[in-house]
């Protein structure tokens, strides 16, 4: 079979153009650091590398990655791997109340799982604290750099507004080197949170409202879950990001359109310090691309960790969730992952990208791996009255039905069968082609039988259905085609199948952006995004082990959930076979 992910070419884009350009130049001619390359003394030294460029996936060790992030990790990754570079998983661990080691192993497992190297390339932006520090005092020495003593709202209203310019600070035009003495002091705990922070010394009446004299450190008592209580001051995000870049020879920093005014700053630091002699030419270059919006989810941190602590979701690993972890427990592959990116691209301009879009991948990619099983989801006993109670015989059925080379595996045919219930109408509607008084049908892979009567109950729900069987219509025998029908449904032996819990899991929220129409975007939360259900399979589910995924024909693609045990098998939906979703045209 055809992989769906393999293209005659790689799908080009702007960003794609770029490193194509800069490699033709020979404008990066990667060296090697010698030693650790947080290191000052020896960021320049070594050997000419192999790397022709050098990318990087930067997450913050504070919660788990999302869809979003798969599209920038086979940017980031894809773009390395295909001109012969490296893409290093970075930890943008300068926040330490909110980071946590269980993070930084969930982020590991995701990009392996995509398919990509998350140890050889990796590093933290803690291991350069130290020479951010001495950075940061460069940049005061230099005269680029003060101590602010004004309060956080102080900072906030002499900042200006989009129309006005802001105030300088009363601290900023102090000596050198008392705002040097200051900044040591902060290091060395001196100061409570919040008391000062270090500033940038640009211009306070820029139109760029980042450039505004930046905050680049700030005093936080909190023990760091790398470094302990080694530092009580840490680098802002914005100041750390573009040093981290420049130690590990960062080519194209890679980010989405949220950071491109922030541009301007990542240039001034790296000029400012290359000026300083603590940094090189080549300096990287940041390159913005328009983040993954997609319809149905929300995709905000924020958001996603009120979903968990509100107890809206399970967990994080919730298979509605747009977490990696969820959408891996829902049954989403790499693979479809893979191609979901290809197909939307990558750009300069804003745009939604309907959900369909990554289902329809999935789809794809699940129908060409996932072999096919028999599960009846809405169970209704059927009764061949002229088969004989203690004989039951094989069937033999394709694992899948494009590809001969995975087998055959065989179900049992029995008196008593399992078969869906809308497979049998008491009065068929127009076209209805299944069951119903004298009507024939093939029971998939068996025999032609004729409804001959039905059961109801107290209340009037059908109970049974009864049949007669034609015993020369077998499948794969000479009189199979004896007996024409329209008819063909599938079914499960009463006494060999497994009852087991299935949970169908739909879209999380009902409107296609969440919170659009009303203030809260919880009121959209879809009331039937999970319904559990007790099927029954056929036997050759007895076996089946956790994340094992199979197309349960006509119903879609499942996956045996991680909680699945021999005396409790559990299913959860990954997609159904059609979009159920579609507007009528």
């Amino acid at each position: 079979m055809s992989d769906p992910t393999n293209t005659d070419s790689t799908p080009s884009n702007f960003i794609r153009a770029i490193v194509e350009k800069n490699i033709s130049q020979g404008l990066y001619a990667q060296k090697k650091w010698g030693g650790s390359p947080g290191d000052a003394k020896h960021h320049d030294q070594g050997s000419v590398d192999a790397a022709k460029i050098r990318t990087r996936f930067p997450p913050e060790p504070n919660g788990y990655l999302h869809i979003g992030h798969a599209k920038s990790i086979f940017l980031n990754f894809g773009l390395a791997h295909d001109f012969g570079g490296k893409c290093h998983l970075r930890f943008d661990d300068t926040n330490p109340e909110k980071e946590d080691e269980e993070y930084v192993h969930s982020i590991i497992d995701n990009v392996q799982w995509l398919g990509f190297d998350a140890i050889s390339d990796q590093y933290f932006a803690s291991q350069y604290f130290a020479f951010m520090f001495e950075a940061a005092k460069s940049l005061i020495a230099s005269g680029h750099a003060y101590v602010d003593q004004q309060s956080v709202d102080e900072i906030r209203e002499n900042r200006g507004t989009l129309t006005s310019a802001g105030k300088n600070s009363p601290w900023r035009e102090h000596d050198r080197d008392y705002h040097l003495n200051l900044f040591e002091e902060m290091r060395a705990g001196k100061h409570k949170d919040g008391a000062m922070v270090l500033r940038a010394k640009i211009d306070m009446a820029s139109p760029n409202m980042n450039l505004r004299d930046p905050a680049i450190y700030r005093i936080k008592h909190a023990t760091h879950h790398r470094t302990g209580n080694d530092w009580c001051i840490y680098p802002m995000y914005t100041f750390a990001h573009p040093i981290e870049d420049a130690l590990e020879k960062i080519t194209h920093s890679i980010c989405t359109l949220e950071f491109e005014d922030q541009r301007p700053f990542y240039d001034w630091l790296l000029e400012r310090l290359r000026d300083n002699s603590l940094l090189q030419d080549p300096l990287p270059k940041q390159y913005e691309f328009a983040r993954l919006n997609l319809t149905y989810v929300v995709l905000s941190k924020r958001r996603l960790i009120e979903l968990v602590e509100g107890g809206y979701v399970s967990g994080w690993d919730d298979p509605r969730m747009p977490t990696l972890v969820g959408a891996r427990r829902r049954g989403y592959t790499a693979t479809g992952f893979k191609l979901f990116a290809e197909r939307i691209g990558v750009s300069k301009a804003d745009s939604w990208i309907d959900y369909s879009t990554l289902e329809d991948a999935m789809r794809e990619v699940l129908n060409q791996e996932a072999d096919r099983r028999v599960a009846v989801l809405d169970p209704l006993k059927l009764i061949i009255t002229n088969y004989p109670e203690d004989q039951e015989e094989d069937c033999y059925v394709a694992n899948h039905p494009q590809d001969e080379t995975r087998g055959k595996r065989t179900i049992k045919l029995t008196r008593e069968l399992w078969i869906e219930r809308g497979d049998f109408m008491e009065e068929p509607a127009k076209k209805y082609f299944r069951l119903f008084p004298g009507n024939q049908v093939r029971l998939r892979h068996g025999y032609v039988v004729t409804c001959t009567d039905f059961k109801k109950d107290d209340q009037g729900h059908i109970t049974e259905v009864h049949c007669e069987y034609n015993p020369d219509t077998k499948s794969g025998t000479a009189g199979a085609d004896g007996v024409k029908v329209k008819g063909n449904i599938h079914w499960v032996s009463a006494k060999h199948g497994i009852h087991a819990k299935v949970h169908l899991y739909d879209r999380l929220f009902k409107t296609e952006h969440p919170g659009s129409q009303n203030e809260n975007y919880l009121d959209d939360l879809n009331p039937h995004s999970k319904t559990t259900i007790t099927v029954v399979l056929e036997e050759n589910c007895w076996e089946v082990k956790p994340f094992e995924q199979y197309q349960f024909e006509r119903h879609g693609y499942f996956i045996c959930d991680h909680n699945s045990t021999k005396n409790d098998i559990q299913f959860n939906r990954t997609v159904t076979l059609r979009d159920t979703w579609k507007k009528p045209s």
